[in-house]
């Protein structure tokens, strides 16, 4: 496929070696072009554009109607969100995503439509879950702030127990189980043991579900 990268900074530079790599041809679009010195000068399928990203004959240059995705990942969020915007309502491409710092304002967006990746959040919710390792700190929630991926450990006295029971249908679901620093998907035989580490989908409205579950009650 061909890919666009608005910002060549340390994102949008791996973002296009990666690409590059993996066989798809990419534009790496940045206003500044000593950017682009981030990049190798080996890379295949690779081309540079000083400009920027949400105006329509640098895209155009770029390639956007032969494009299938675009990534705004520059410094600021109202660039990002300009050029997302442009790409989605203008050109009408399908897989567009921003980088966004402000957390707020990547969920309002996303709300929006707007594919987000909230960089400031993200950093903090990982470092929150290693910080406070006993308690509920989800590992991602939704837009909407609706559903939560939690990652709690599995109590000693549920060891034994096939893990697929502590399902609580809509409102708690078992999503995976992370054993010996490998990832396991749950089947039905899955039995549950000393030191696993448990993710959990939950209804962020029935959130004490999750405690309950913990605490065996099987009801």
């Amino acid at each position: 496929m061909h890919a666009i990268i608005v910002g060549c900074g340390r994102v949008g530079s791996a973002l296009t070696q990666q690409l590059s790599v993996a066989g798809h041809s990419v534009c790496v679009i940045d206003r500044d072009d000593d950017a682009f010195e981030r990049l190798p000068d080996n890379l295949a399928n690779v081309t540079k554009i000083n400009g920027y990203g949400f105006d329509r004959e640098t895209l155009q240059r770029a390639g956007i109607d032969n494009a299938a995705a675009y990534a705004a990942v520059t410094s600021g969020d109202n660039t990002n969100i300009m050029c997302a915007r442009v790409a989605r309502e203008t050109f009408g491409l399908k897989n567009v995503v921003a980088r966004i710092y402000d957390p707020r304002r990547a969920g309002l967006y996303q709300r929006l439509g707007i594919p987000t990746v909230a960089t400031v959040q993200w950093a903090t919710d990982q470092i929150m879950r290693r910080l406070l390792v006993d308690e509920e700190v989800a590992a991602w929630t939704d837009p909407s702030g609706t559903v939560s991926i939690v990652e709690r450990q599995l109590p000693a006295h549920l060891a034994g127990t096939q893990l697929i029971s502590l399902n609580r249908t809509s409102s708690c679901t078992i999503v995976g189980v992370t054993r010996y620093g490998k990832a396991i998907l749950v089947t039905p035989e899955l039995v549950g043991q000393d030191g696993d580490s448990i993710m959990f989908a939950i209804d962020n409205t029935a959130a004490d579900v999750l405690g309950s579950v913990l605490a065996g009650d099987h009801q």
